[in-house]
């Protein structure tokens, strides 16, 4: 895995829920997906040595966190199965934004739902990619216990991505601390998986960042409010925050 010297060949954009509900407390802020499936448009009109093959894995944060939902009467395990499928609408609604600017999508799903979406095949996943379509991951990994994050980092590892890119909420990349709770916090612009993690530094759940770690994965983790840096991203410029290991 390396990245060219005009851009990522292949990328896996992990997506928030809350990256989708915008200003609002709760739910899909269509404007806020308008705009994000209008930075993915332009990002793919860039000029690249080759065109950049994108899939993207959806949160549900904007509608329920499994592990937080958890409880006496709903089971951890049928909490997490809830949350993969509130998954599926947020991968629906960016698909129709992206194909309302003509950009070509497939949404695949670890949960069978054949009315929604293909189920998730790994050779079929490529298969869009080579062919210039952006595939959006749903239903997270299909088990139980494992965040979206982990199943970005899989389906990165599985698509034979260069790079994960964390998409943050205006945040511009790791910090020593929480920026928001610290305004004195230090901005890290490069750093080694080994780093982060004996530093404890928060760049995504234990689980995921321990599959990125051990198969040395790169993650870029930036500011998606900025218009410009997914583009600006694929393109090669460092931006955010780059983790890797030598």
């Amino acid at each position: 895995m390396g990245q060219p010297a005009t851009g990522y060949r292949r990328v896996v954009l992990k997506l928030s829920g809350e990256a989708l509900m915008g200003s609002k407390a709760y739910g899909i802020d269509v404007s806020r997906v308008h705009a994000i499936a209008g930075q993915i448009h332009a990002a793919l009109q860039t000029p690249h040595r080759k065109p950049v093959e994108i899939g993207i894995v959806v949160g549900a944060g904007n509608f329920y966190r499994g592990a937080e939902q958890a409880s006496d009467l709903v089971p951890r395990s049928t909490a997490d199965y809830i949350g993969m499928l509130m998954t599926v609408p947020n991968a629906i609604v960016l698909q129709a934004a992206l194909e309302k600017l003509g950009v070509h999508t497939r949404v695949q799903s670890a949960m069978t739902l054949p009315e929604l979406a293909e189920p998730y095949i790994r050779r079929r996943g490529i298969r869009h990619l080579e062919k210039d379509r952006v595939v959006i991951f749903a239903a997270g990994t299909g088990n139980p216990y494992f965040t979206t994050d982990s199943a970005a980092a899989l389906r990165a590892l599985e698509m034979h991505a260069d790079v994960l890119l964390m998409a943050k909420n205006g945040v511009k990349g790791i910090y020593s601390a929480d920026p928001h709770a610290h305004p004195d916090a230090e901005f890290i612009g490069e750093i080694t998986h080994q780093d982060a993690l004996h530093r404890n530094l928060k760049v995504m759940d234990s689980n995921a960042f321990a599959l990125c770690k051990d198969n040395k994965l790169p993650i870029m983790v930036f500011d998606m409010d900025t218009p410009e840096n997914l583009t600006r991203a694929l393109a090669g410029e460092r931006i955010g925050t780059l983790v890797s290991t030598p």
